[in-house]
């Protein structure tokens, strides 16, 4: 992989509809070729074919696969955070496994689109300092939002919030993407059920509503 941070940067920012058409087709063809043939294979040559353009004009917008993979990644990370952001005033209002199931729901909702290919980024991805620092600000947004749910809901009962608040997050993130993209996924109703489940008995200090 690249180790540059110039080569995990795309070279051409579009400010034309056109130029935006291609850069998301490009996008979509690499997240069709990773997915099919994995990343080792999944070349830019054939990238470009899928997207049924030149190989000189895929690299106009990036200068090797490994670009493609991070903006294929920040924008998952872009979407989930974008769906995960709940309303913190209803903390307290809302019924506790309401709430969690809001955010499983949201979370496995999240990786369904291409199970395979969120496997690949999530083994394969180059370790690029931006892509770094977007998932850390990611996932303090979650525990933020899990501290403000075990400190403020009147049915929790942990020990200690902080450790619960992380070990929440870590649950959820961790369950959903082994399970989901596993080439086994399991279904993801029950997924949820099961995972709602098991994190209202916990948060609930074991009691069953």
């Amino acid at each position: 992989m690249a180790s540059g941070n110039g080569a995990l940067h795309p070279r051409k920012q579009p400010v034309q509809a056109r130029a935006e058409r291609t850069r998301k087709r490009i996008l979509r063809a690499a997240a069709h070729v990773f997915a099919e043939y994995g990343y080792a294979a999944g070349t830019t040559n054939r990238i470009a074919e899928q997207a049924r353009i030149s190989i000189g004009s895929l690299y106009q917008y990036y200068p090797n696969k490994d670009a493609i993979l991070v903006e294929l990644m920040s924008r998952h990370l872009d979407s989930g955070a974008s769906a995960l952001t709940l309303d913190r005033e209803r903390i307290a209002s809302m019924p506790l496994e309401e709430l969690i199931r809001q955010d499983v729901h949201l979370t496995i909702s999240n990786h369904l689109d291409d199970p395979q290919l969120l496997r690949i980024m999530l083994e394969q991805v180059p370790l690029a300092p931006e892509l770094l620092a977007k998932t850390a600000e990611y996932r303090a947004g979650r525990i933020a939002y899990a501290l403000d749910l075990v400190t403020r809901h009147p049915e929790v009962r942990v020990e200690d919030p902080h450790v619960a608040a992380r070990l929440l997050v870590s649950t959820v993130a961790l369950t959903v993407h082994q399970l989901i993209a596993a080439p086994d996924s399991v279904d993801p109703e029950s997924l949820e059920n099961e995972l709602v489940t098991m994190l209202t008995l916990y948060l609930k200090g074991g009691e069953a509503s």
